[in-house]
């Protein structure tokens, strides 16, 4: 038996029906279309509204999506993982409960947290697994209810965020040239005072007092955060070319986290990396964390052909930053569906 690549075989995808526009946040908020669109890109989001629905909703859609697209035999997936920051609920993980739902017989499941990063990181990891050979098919979602987390008073952050998953199928090829080739990912740990949630963990349980005082939404501190995001997608862009002896001719695509169109733009300018060679869909989404990147393949599945050189790259709290080199595995346009 030959060396084992993995290969990503197919992507689904789910975002909630409801739109939340920049002309709708104005009126909660005091902002406007051309204040958030100059800022950071974004004309609107999808909000998931309804009563009882949580992050594995749009995790089990998504999945169940990538299931029919690709005709896998669902008693053959050996592992399902679920990257979030939003889980339904502090346990049991929001893994076991897509499984559940979806009626995976032979899969384990577990969540793994790396916020916005957390795609870029699973991917890595399942890519490994498949490696291995002890595992055939392994399913990562990056999936996030962002809106359960937004201060919708606070027009710094409440214009930023989404609701969405995306899915894929991860497997094993004796192919050679196509699949996880390299990453390069990082965590620095500088980042606990620009971008957290003050409430709600093991230092801070939920009391009256944190919740009197608004601890339970997200926190972040805007230009730190933006300086922070722009040199580590930017450098380690250039790292995993560097690695891979990649010029900016020999990259097809950048998928990038979809954090701020600003963010986005400076990392391919510094790359040198032209702009239409970089997958953009913050302007409809906004930042759905986790899910961010597979949502922009599942947008522009068609686009991409096999063998296209892609290099995805990300960046979230925690510090946690990186970038992994990526060889398309099939024709897109073969495959894709409508939304």
């Amino acid at each position: 038996m030959g060396k084992i690549n993995a290969i990503i075989t197919g992507i689904g995808g789910y975002v909630p029906d409801y739109v939340l526009n920049n002309e709708e946040l104005s009126r909660m908020v005091d902002t406007s279309d051309e204040w958030i669109t100059t800022r950071v890109g974004i004309k609107e989001r999808r909000i998931l509204t309804e009563e009882g629905l949580g992050t594995s909703y749009m995790a089990r859609k998504a999945a169940k999506q990538l299931i029919q697209k690709t005709g896998v035999d669902p008693d053959t997936i050996d592992a399902l993982i679920v990257t979030t920051t939003t889980p339904d609920y502090k346990f049991p993980s929001t893994a076991s409960i897509v499984v559940g739902k979806l009626g995976l017989k032979n899969a384990f499941a577990f969540d793994l947290e790396a916020a916005c990063c957390g795609f870029l990181y699973t991917l890595d990891l399942a890519g490994s697994m498949i490696q291995s050979g002890r595992y055939k098919k392994i399913i990562v979602i990056g999936a996030d209810k962002m809106s359960s987390l937004v201060d919708y008073t606070d027009r710094a952050t409440c214009v930023l965020f989404g609701d969405g998953a995306g899915a894929v199928l991860v497997e094993g090829t004796e192919e050679e040239g196509v699949g996880i080739q390299n990453a390069y990912l990082r965590t620095d740990g500088k980042g606990l005072p620009f971008l957290h949630m003050k409430a709600g963990g093991s230092v801070c349980p939920p009391s009256h007092f944190t919740v009197d005082h608004r601890l339970h939404y997200l926190y972040q501190e805007g230009r730190t955060v933006f300086r922070y995001a722009v040199t580590y997608m930017s450098d380690d862009v250039c790292e995993i070319m560097k690695r891979n002896n990649l010029k900016a001719a020999d990259i097809d695509w950048i998928i990038p986290h979809e954090a701020n169109r600003r963010i986005i733009e400076a990392v391919a300018k510094r790359a040198e990396i032209p702009l239409d060679k970089v997958l953009i869909n913050i302007d409809h989404y906004g930042n759905t964390s986790a899910a961010t990147i597979p949502l922009a393949i599942w947008d522009n599945e068609a686009k991409l052909k096999k063998g296209d050189n892609i290099i995805f790259t990300a960046f979230g709290a925690g510090f946690v930053h990186g970038a992994s080199f990526y060889k398309w595995a099939y024709d897109g346009d073969k495959v894709a569906t409508k939304k």
